[in-house]
């Protein structure tokens, strides 16, 4: 069954009538759209167009996935993710990106890519989708992070990082989904 093969229906669309530039900025690019909805009435909804971003499981041959911390200052914490990151632009190719990703922020690089698929991590406010990947056979090399990126790489089993994802210890959204979905694909 696809629970979503009516993604298009008519009924539920709302039509844009206008559009006002908020803000625009490196990554974000904020809008105001006025909106006509399925019953007739105006409507505003402030959007975030995002250029679209990657993000990778690797999982070495022993069953251990590379992870990192990192500090994320919007809320304040140190956070543990796989690895990932936005595009350079919205015409990038997505598997060369998490590619160029996983070697600039792990060292590693992999001979085997599996595409879990895409989501939206926040549709409502946001167009930005994630496309999700599995690295297999992965081999190690030399960093090259980004000025600004300040990472701590380690590496922990999948069923342990699947008990953490369950327990609520793990908040990214991404690697949540990600390792969940790697989980059930490997059997964990």
């Amino acid at each position: 069954m696809n629970i979503d093969k009516n993604h298009e229906l008519t009924s539920l669309r709302e039509e844009r009538v206008s559009s006002e530039d908020i803000f625009d900025g490196f990554v974000l690019h904020v809008k105001k759209d006025a909106v006509t909805l399925p019953n007739g009435n105006l409507a505003h909804r402030e959007i975030i167009r995002h250029i679209g971003a990657v993000c990778v499981i690797p999982v070495t041959e022993d069953g251990q996935v590379i992870v990192e911390r990192q500090y994320r200052y919007p809320i304040d914490r140190v956070i543990t993710e796989i690895p990932a990151g936005k595009l350079d632009s919205k015409e990038e190719n997505r598997l060369s990106a998490i590619q160029r990703e996983l070697r600039e922020e792990t060292g590693f690089t992999a001979e085997e890519w599996i595409d879990l698929g895409d989501f939206h991590p926040a549709p409502a406010y946001s167009d930005e989708y994630i496309s999700m990947y599995m690295a297999r056979k992965l081999h190690p090399g030399e960093r090259h992070l980004d000025e600004d990126e300040f990472l701590d790489v380690f590496t922990v089993p999948l069923a342990e990082l699947v008990e953490e994802v369950m327990a609520g210890r793990i908040s990214d959204a991404k690697t949540q989904v990600t390792v969940l979905k790697a989980a059930r694909m490997l059997g964990i």
